[in-house]
């Protein structure tokens, strides 16, 4: 067949005003040219020549290919409360109202209503941080990364920086403390050894005085057991101003509240560090604080004035949404409110039962299923190792990846986790207004015949 056949480019653009309007016209005349090229291939291979209507739909596929957001909700029912992977810490209902609030339109991000000029975004959550941490001061940054990257770059340049062999730790994508302060150009001083320091080690190291910086920093996604030593960050934060250094702590995950509250092993809180003499506290907004992206600073007023002025802290400054969202969810917690109000803190804090009723409700309302106990994870560097029980919904099925790639392609993708060849989907991740369409995706993936490998008992 001649390629002469083939409709013009000019002709179907006349028949594609429906694309058009929905794509605009640059993006259509590129997608009728790479169908076109496509069917010549074809038409040399012998295939047919389509219809208009048939070519058209191909284009529209293509255009459909083209524009699909690569960043899309998703449900989490893994389990895994901050699961990076997935954005981590979901926000709450006022975060959310906050960050559209300031994204619709203009905002005060700059400007002082009161004087009518210029103001300072850095005043933005600032006293609210200082209310509910108890420091003099805070800064808030893009995220935690760069707020550590600022911190040791604005006060450590060519000046040693004594920290714990056992600290020298990568996290997620390659961020290594060693390189951090390499790039920094601070000088790493390493004390003791992979499982042991001492307080003597840190004497040894601040001997004879120097303008030194002690830094602890977070074993994020890890711990060190059995035989092991570390003093108490007391004695460690006394002996640096002994010395006359500067004591900054990477605290990582940002627990604003004692999760030893709800039965789960205790994570370090930037208050204690605060009250414990901290002179620089450095945690995720997106961690265990429960709110957007974002690096936060605080501690001492001199330190934090100082870090402000420095050139880097311009590059890694955190946007309007950042800050309103921010700001909402601090509220939370000075409001009393973060177990009702910040979805983490909710899942965390949800009574075993109330998860296994959920449990028992998707059961019902599917017909298959079997109720069992399970493990959730905090995830996110936070509590490395720790899992505490929760109630799981588990369905064998006769293949687990096929099944998992269905619930990806769902209108609306579940991420869940197997064991066993059985599909687990735990509750505690899963937001209430997010039962129905989970319930809807399990029922159209699973009720295919040969999905499960048998009925379960209730």
């Amino acid at each position: 067949m001649s390629l002469r056949s083939l409709p013009s480019v000019d002709k179907l653009l006349q028949e594609s005003s429906t694309l058009i309007s929905a794509y605009g016209k640059p993006l259509t005349l590129t997608a009728i040219r790479a169908a076109q090229d496509e069917a010549r291939n074809a038409i040399r291979a012998g295939a047919e020549i389509l219809p208009n209507s048939q070519f058209l739909a191909e284009v529209e596929a293509l255009l459909r290919e083209w524009t699909k957001p690569t960043l899309q909700a998703v449900i989490n029912a893994t389990g895994v409360i901050l699961h990076t992977n997935l954005g981590r810490a979901p926000l709450s209902d006022a975060a959310v109202r906050a960050m559209d609030g300031v994204s619709r339109g203009y905002s005060t991000l700059e400007f002082d209503l009161e004087s009518g000029k210029r103001g300072s975004r850095l005043i933005h959550a600032e006293s609210l941080l200082e209310r509910l941490t108890g420091a003099e001061a805070a800064l808030v940054v893009n995220n935690c990364a760069s707020a550590v990257l600022l911190v040791l770059t604005a006060l450590a340049r060519r000046k040693p920086v004594i920290i714990p062999r056992s600290q020298l730790v990568e996290i997620g994508g390659g961020f290594r403390i060693p390189d951090v302060m390499k790039q920094s150009g601070a000088r790493l001083v390493e004390i003791g050894t992979t499982n042991k320091v001492r307080i003597s080690d840190y004497e040894e190291a601040l001997l004879p005085p120097a303008d030194s910086i002690v830094m602890r920093a977070h074993r994020s996604n890890f711990r060190i057991i059995g035989f092991t030593e570390e003093p108490e960050l007391k004695s460690i934060i006394d002996i640096s101003h002994q010395h006359g250094a500067i004591f900054v702590d990477d605290l990582g995950s940002g627990a604003l509240l004692d999760t030893a509250r709800f039965g789960i092993q205790h994570e370090p809180t930037v208050q204690e560090s605060v009250g414990n003499g901290a002179d620089l506290v450095m945690f995720s907004g997106d961690k265990l604080t429960g709110g957007p992206q974002a690096g936060i600073i605080v501690g001492k007023l001199g330190l934090i004035e100082k870090i402000k002025k420095h050139p880097l802290a311009r590059a890694v400054r955190a946007d309007k949404t950042c800050l309103a969202g921010l700001s909402a969810t601090l509220l939370h917690y000075l409001k009393n409110e973060a177990e009702l109000e910040i979805p983490i803190w909710r899942m965390i804090s949800t009574p075993l039962d109330v998860v296994k009723e959920r449990v028992e409700t998707w059961q019902r309302q599917l017909g298959f299923g079997e109720v069992r106990l399970g493990e959730s994870t905090i995830g996110g560097g936070s509590l490395p190792g720790y899992s505490f029980p929760t109630w799981l919904l588990a369905i064998p099925v006769k293949s687990p990846d096929k099944v998992l790639f269905k619930m990806r392609k769902f209108r609306f993708p579940v991420i869940a986790r197997t064991e066993n060849d059985c599909i687990l989907v735990d509750p505690r991740t899963v937001l209430l207004e997010q039962d129905e369409i989970l319930v809807e995706c399990l029922n159209s993936v699973l009720q295919v015949a040969d999905m499960r490998l048998a009925e379960t008992k209730r």
